[in-house]
């Protein structure tokens, strides 16, 4: 009997390494995975990042011309904002120097109005 328990033992002790091997396996299996899982999602998010920058790139490039052009085009618009400017400038100064010098030399005196008040 106690052969038979020893050996029970035995089996069970067997047993436990076994089933001790097969936890350290499964860990080590489970490890592994998230490595490689961990791994897998990296290179899918480079490859994401890859293509939107890629997407970017064409859509910078394909609107780039339409920024230049349309620079082109307000530096245009400017261009002749000021030449019309400078037009009217040239065609009123000469009235405009004339009223200015017309309120400075021709002065009427006369008292304020708020003095003509007091006097009536």
């Amino acid at each position: 009997m106690a052969a038979q328990q020893s050996q029970s033992i035995q089996t069970l002790l067997e047993a436990e390494k076994d089933a001790a091997k097969v936890v350290q396996q499964s860990r080590q299996y489970r490890v592994q995975k998230l490595k490689d899982a961990r791994a897998q999602a990296s290179k899918e998010i480079e490859e994401y990042k890859k293509t939107k920058e890629e997407e970017f790139r064409a859509f910078e490039a394909s609107h780039a011309g339409n920024t230049q052009t349309a620079q082109v085009q307000v530096d245009k618009d400017t261009q002749i904002k000021l030449q019309e400017i400078a037009d009217a400038y040239n065609k009123n100064k000469d009235e405009v120097v004339g009223k200015l010098l017309d309120r400075v030399v021709l002065v009427k005196p006369e008292l304020h109005r708020n003095l003509r008040k007091v006097e009536h």
